[in-house]
C-alpha cells in the first residue's frame, strides 16, 4: 500500500523505486518494485512495477523460475477486488542473471490521479504470482511437472458450460435458447440462488424467460459467472479499439457521429458496440448481483467516456445509483473546452438528462463555478 501518493512522487525521482515488505510464493522470496515516476525518463509520465525475485547470493546453480503474473490496483477502502489489471500474456523466466520482470508503463500518472483507485491520496498495488515450473519442487518430484501447477479450473467450469453435460436449465433470452446448471448459477449469484431454489421458484417451468436484454449479453454473463473472467469478445474488441486510438481513430466521439467526422466505419462501429455491450453487462450484473462484474464494468466504462457517449454514461449511472461512474463522467465534463461543452449540452442524450435528472445539472453547474474560482 502507498500512502501518501503525492508526497512520494515528489521525493522518488525518476529511475528510483520503493519496495515493501517481501512475500514467499512457490519456495521463493520476492519483492514488488515500485516507481512512482517511471522507471527511466523515457516514462517519467508513467507508473512502472516490477517483480523481482530474491536469489539467494550463495546458491550460483540454482535454476530459472517460470513464472506468471499479474499487477493490479485494488479497492483498499471498500473491497478487496482488482480494480485497474495488468497481466504478463507469457511465462517469464526469473534467473540469477535476470531476476527482474514488470511493466514499465503500466499506468499513465495522470489516469491514476483522475480514477477512483486513487483515494485519500493512498492505492493498494496487488501482484498475483503463479509458478508453472519451480525446480525447487519439480526436481524432488514433489508435483510431477509444470501442468501440475497451473490454475485449470476455469476451463473445466468454461467446458462444463459449452457442452451442457448436466445441464438442467434453460433460459430464453431473444430468441435464443441457453442452457446451464442451477448450482454453479446459485453459487455465484444470491439472485439465482432465491430463482432458482428459494420459495418463489417455479418448479413446473422448465425454460425461464429473461426480458430486456440482449443474447450476446446473456452469454458474457454466464461465461464470467462460469470462468470469473470476461469472455474473448470483450478482450478482442478492447484491442481492436485500442489499435484505433493509436492510429488517431475514436479518440473522444466514440458513438455513431464519429463516423460522419471521417473516423473510420467500422472502427466506429466496433466501438459503439462494444460500449453498449458494456453498458447492457453493467446492468445484468447488477440485476444477478455480481458485483466483482460490476465494479470491472464501471471501470471499463469510466475509461472509455468520450463526448458522445458521456450523456448515456452519466444516465445509466444514475438510474443505478452508481457513484462512482458518476463522478467519472462528471470529471470527464468538467475538464472540457467550451466547444466540446456546447456540443454536448445540444445533444440528445443530455437533453434526456436535464429531463429526466435534474439534479445532475444543479451538481455540475457547481463543479463548473469551482472550477471558475480557482
Amino acid at each position: 500500500m502507498v500512502n501518501g501518493h503525492s508526497r512520494t512522487k515528489e521525493l522518488i525521482p525518476t529511475g528510483q523505486s520503493i519496495t515493501a515488505n517481501s512475500f514467499n510464493v512457490g519456495g521463493h522470496d520476492w519483492l514488488i518494485e515500485y516507481y512512482p515516476n517511471g522507471e527511466n525518463p523515457g516514462r517519467a509520465d508513467f507508473i512502472s512495477l516490477f517483480l523481482n525475485l530474491l536469489y539467494d547470493a550463495d546458491d550460483d546453480d540454482e535454476a530459472p523460475v517460470e513464472v506468471r503474473f499479474s499487477f493490479s490496483l485494488v479497492d483498499q477502502v471498500e473491497k478487496q477486488m482488482p480494480m485497474y489489471i495488468r497481466a504478463t500474456s507469457e511465462t517469464r523466466n526469473f534467473s540469477s542473471t535476470t531476476s527482474i520482470w514488470g511493466n514499465d508503463r503500466f499506468l499513465r500518472r495522470d489516469a491514476l490521479e483522475q480514477s477512483a483507485d486513487l483515494k485519500y491520496d493512498c492505492l493498494s498495488i496487488r501482484c498475483d504470482v503463479v509458478v508453472v515450473r519451480n525446480s525447487k519442487v519439480d526436481d524432488a518430484g514433489g508435483h510431477g511437472g509444470a501442468e501440475a501447477l497451473m490454475p485449470d479450473i476455469h476451463q473445466h467450469f468454461n467446458s462444463l458450460l459449452q457442452n451442457k453435460v448436466g445441464a438442467d436449465v434453460a433460459f430464453q433470452v431473444g430468441g435464443e435458447t441457453f442452457a446451464a446448471h442451477r448450482c454453479v448459477l446459485a453459487a455465484r449469484s444470491t439472485v439465482f440462488m432465491s430463482q432458482l431454489f428459494g420459495p418463489m421458484k417455479d418448479a413446473s417451468n422448465s425454460v425461464i424467460q429473461i426480458k430486456d436484454m440482449e443474447p450476446k449479453v446473456f452469454t458474457a454473463l454466464l461465461s464470467f459467472i462460469y470462468t470469473d473472467s470476461f469472455p474473448d469478445m470483450y478482450e478482442d474488441n478492447i484491442k481492436l479499439c485500442e489499435i484505433c486510438k493509436d492510429t488517431g481513430q475514436g479518440q473522444e466521439d466514440e458513438m455513431s457521429e464519429a463516423v460522419g467526422q471521417g473516423q473510420d466505419g467500422e472502427a466506429a462501429e466496433v466501438e459503439v458496440g462494444l460500449l453498449q455491450w458494456l453498458q447492457g453487462l453493467f446492468v445484468a450484473a447488477e440485476r444477478y448481483d455480481l458485483q466483482r462484474l460490476k465494479f470491472i464494468c464501471v471501470k471499463q466504462l469510466s475509461q472509455r467516456i468520450g463526448v458522445s457517449s458521456v450523456a448515456s454514461t452519466l444516465a445509466l449511472a444514475e438510474q443505478h445509483h452508481c457513484r462512482g461512474l458518476k463522478e467519472a463522467c462528471l470529471k470527464f465534463i468538467q475538464v472540457q473546452s467550451p466547444p466540446c461543452l456546447q456540443t454536448l449540452m445540444v445533444s440528445n442524450g443530455w437533453g434526456h438528462i436535464v429531463m429526466t435528472y435534474p439534479s445532475v445539472l444543479n451538481e455540475l453547474i457547481a463543479m463548473l463555478a469551482s472550477n471558475q474560482r480557482k
